[in-house]
């Protein structure tokens, strides 16, 4: 069993992973702005920051994991602004850090352009600032210091509220290359990204690397 802190725990991405880790009998500790409107039954719950240094110094000598599922920008708040303090912090308590990523990033082929870059007329403008900061965070994140422990999944193309889907229990692993099916969909839902974020976890692979799932 290993201690889960899921910061913003509160949102799409991040209630599945709660919820996936405490079905899986981890300690699992949620923290978000604001009191959720559910709990999982289970999981402890804290309000509080990813960007508070005080916070991340009282949680991370009992964690094993920090995951990221914030939104990479909010208001004031930037994760790579944020992401030295939670790399000393991490580093110095030997807890690995993991991000519910972004799919902007990803290649739309081998050699090929990001979505973001190749689609970017059609992607909403209001969306474009966090899809960037997302890249630009990955971008931080492969130049870090060799001891910082971390790892990056991007989801399919069609993953989100908007697009929530249906357990199926399996998922297919990529690397920087956008997933697509034989129909030329890229999708993901909620529980079995948080499926593939837990694998990870129980079973580390993609140490200090971006890895993607899609069906």
């Amino acid at each position: 069993m290993s201690q889960i802190v899921v910061f913003g725990g509160n949102g799409y991405a991040g209630e599945h992973i709660v919820r996936e880790a405490v079905i899986r009998n981890h300690d699992v500790i949620c923290v978000s702005r604001s009191a959720p409107p559910t709990r999982v039954p289970g999981a402890t719950y804290i309000t509080g920051s990813i960007y508070d240094p005080a916070l991340l110094e009282q949680l991370a000598p009992k964690a094993d994991v920090f995951i990221s599922a914030v939104p990479s920008k909010s208001g004031d708040n930037r994760l790579p602004d944020g992401l030295e303090a939670i790399m000393g912090v991490c580093v110095a308590h030997g807890t690995r850090f993991g991000v519910v990523g972004g799919a902007g990033s990803l290649l739309v082929e081998d050699g090929g352009p990001e979505l973001r870059i190749a689609f970017a007329s059609a992607l909403p403008e209001e969306a474009m600032p966090e899809i960037n900061t997302h890249a630009e965070l990955l971008g931080l994140l492969r130049n870090s210091p060799q001891n910082f422990d971390w790892f990056f999944l991007s989801p399919a193309l069609l993953f989100g509220a908007h697009a929530p889907g249906e357990h199926r229990g399996v998922y297919r692993v990529g690397g920087d290359v956008m997933l697509k099916d034989p129909d030329g969909n890229s999708a993901i839902s909620g529980s079995d990204y948080a499926d593939a974020i837990l694998d990870e976890i129980e079973h580390p692979i993609h140490r200090r690397a971006r890895f993607s799932v899609a069906y």
